[in-house]
């Protein structure tokens, strides 16, 4: 998507050969106009799919599900939660998960409530680098006995894993923009 690789370029900047930084406008500072342009695209992509829930987990992917849901007729978003809180339900799904940016593993829980059987799922989430979170999601969908119609990702870092293990897989993976490289002067390179 031209319109996401641009704003990468020119408001994005790489730290390192790993970290992306995109808090101008996808993480942080939201530009709610790329996240209609991205939902228009993810629509395209997953026409016909019969999505009728998107699943995320927070917090960065709670934001772009809440504009993707418009073009889903306005599906309902369910995130996983990372931290247990008294407002929880006691009846959830659990999946493992290990986050790369802050170097913990922590469990992500789904109410029972929100996501059930016969529902077709479609994931949405910011980046896509190891893939886990994508797992533990995945995980959560199957628990549930739902149907994975697919993974929607805006940012996925080509150069690690988590792509490549997802489609090899099975699983349809749309990522907006593919970063394959992110060199030591700090270009970025897309697929």
């Amino acid at each position: 998507m031209d319109l996401l690789k641009q704003k990468i370029v020119e408001e994005g900047s790489a730290s390192g050969k790993e970290i992306l930084k995109v808090d101008a406008f996808l993480n942080h500072q939201l530009d709610v106009r790329l996240f209609e342009a991205m939902g228009e695209e993810f629509a395209r992509r997953f026409a016909g799919q019969g999505v009728n829930k998107l699943l995320t987990i927070e917090t960065s992917g709670i934001a772009i599900a809440a504009v993707v849901a418009k073009y889903f007729d306005y599906c309902p978003v369910v995130f996983g939660k990372k931290n247990v809180s008294l407002n929880l339900d006691k009846e959830i799904y659990t999946s493992e998960v290990y986050s790369f940016t802050k170097q913990t593993t922590y469990q992500v829980m789904v109410s029972k409530k929100y996501l059930n059987a016969g529902d077709r799922v479609l994931i949405i989430d910011d980046f896509l680098a190891n893939g886990k979170a994508v797992e533990a999601l995945k995980d959560i969908v199957e628990q549930a006995g739902a149907t994975l119609v697919g993974v929607g990702i805006a940012i996925e870092k080509g150069f690690q894993k988590g792509g490549k293990e997802l489609r090899n897989a099975g699983v349809k993976l749309e990522s907006l923009a593919i970063v394959q490289e992110m060199k030591e002067d700090g270009t970025i390179v897309f697929d």
